[in-house]
């Protein structure tokens, strides 16, 4: 695509020869662009080369623990049908690798895979996100969008966070699951589109049915194939291979030879807790990549807060650890509470919407254990 500032026969025969698919005259129109970028991104999704298709599935997760063999054994039974499937685990488990598995595994793998992240979109823009606009049918709507569950037609639609949906939007996408049909914003022609819906969570949508705040009839309509991603900490036994693929990624990326770490830095990232998951994992790899003076990782690149012999979450866990004098089992507590709730907010750059959901608690609860912990300066809204 190109924009022109002064536009000439000569110019747009050229920038046609050199492969440009559209070019715009001023004076630019933002929903012309926006047209144009539709169109691209319609082709765009369904034009991944063969030979990506086999690294984009189980391939780009990478584990070995039992807990990963069996969502492995799971995606292998379920990708070639088209039921809906709902994968559940907290922030940085790679919810979305697992729904591109489950996509490239399967019989949609040449189809287009779209993601949707419901709750990076305002509610407002999120329905046109997924149902398309009909010209007219709103102010600056000039042209016709397609949303993505058209653009999806023959692919999979990934829903993040579908928690986050408006109840208003809630009924449509029960509506879209049930009979894969739907009307684009405005307009009266219903559109009927084949795709399958693999959809992500990081609550507990039970507890959100409980209170209200999700619908029961789309719970169990996105519920039909569960898939766990686990945690981090509960699968250890794959911080090593993890690790080896962050250090070779980050030194393709950074232009580095990094040749592995110190096993004083492989016990460090063993103990440590990692309420990340594995995105604060490969953060932590690539700032160490990055920052390291040597050819290996030693101790001195490691962040400061997994730095101590002996990390707070052992300490805390570790019943035989206690000393014989004994030590104040509330201290101990609210100390590993206040270093996780500051790990939060300094992954989360101190917004405490993400801090809390990164903790899964109540926005009012995190704050009340700032102010109780002293931690308010590390605020910074949201």
């Amino acid at each position: 695509m190109v924009l022109a500032g002064k536009p000439s026969v000569a110019e747009a025969m050229a920038v046609a020869r050199a492969g440009v698919g559209d070019y715009l005259e001023p004076p630019f129109v933002w929903d012309a662009l926006d047209g144009v970028l539709n169109r691209l991104w319609g082709d765009a999704v369904a034009a991944v080369p063969a030979d990506e298709i086999s690294q984009r599935g189980c391939a780009a997760i990478i584990g070995k623990s039992d807990r990963m063999a069996k969502v492995f054994s799971l995606i292998k039974k379920v990708c070639d049908t088209d039921s809906t499937v709902l994968v559940r685990g907290e922030s940085g488990t790679g919810k979305e690798l697992i729904a591109q598995a489950l996509h490239y595994e399967g019989a949609r793998r040449k189809g287009p895979f779209i993601a949707v992240n419901c709750g990076a979109i305002p509610g407002e823009l999120l329905e046109s996100e997924l149902f398309g606009h009909e010209k007219g049918a709103f102010t600056h709507a000039i042209r016709t969008r397609l949303g993505r569950f058209e653009l999806a037609h023959g692919g999979t639609v990934f829903l993040d966070e579908i928690s986050e949906m408006s109840p208003m939007l809630q009924v449509k996408l029960l509506r879209v699951l049930q009979e894969r049909k739907f009307e684009r914003i405005g307009g009266t022609r219903t559109i009927q589109s084949d795709f399958r819906v693999v959809a992500a969570t990081n609550r507990d949508l039970d507890q959100e049915v409980a209170a209200g705040r999700f619908r029961e009839d789309l719970y169990y309509r996105l519920n039909v194939i569960p898939i766990e991603a686990p945690p981090l900490r509960e699968r250890k036994g794959d911080i090593t291979l993890l690790v080896d693929h962050f250090i070779a990624k980050f030194n393709r990326a950074r232009q580095k030879k990094i040749s592995g770490v110190s096993p004083e830095v492989m016990r460090q990232l063993l103990h440590y807790p990692w309420p990340g998951n594995v995105r604060e994992l490969e953060n932590t790899v690539e700032r160490m990549v990055i920052l390291a003076a040597g050819r290996g990782l030693a101790v001195e690149d490691l962040p400061d807060r997994l730095l101590g012999t002996q990390p707070a979450a052992t300490a805390a866990q570790d019943v035989h650890e206690i000393p014989a004098e004994g030590f104040f089992l509330n201290g101990v507590v609210a100390d590993f509470e206040k270093r996780l709730i500051v790990q939060a907010l300094e992954q989360t750059g101190g917004i405490r919407n993400r801090a809390a959901k990164l903790l899964n608690v109540n926005r009012t609860t995190l704050i009340e254990k700032m102010k109780r912990f002293g931690l308010m300066q590390m605020e910074n809204g949201g």
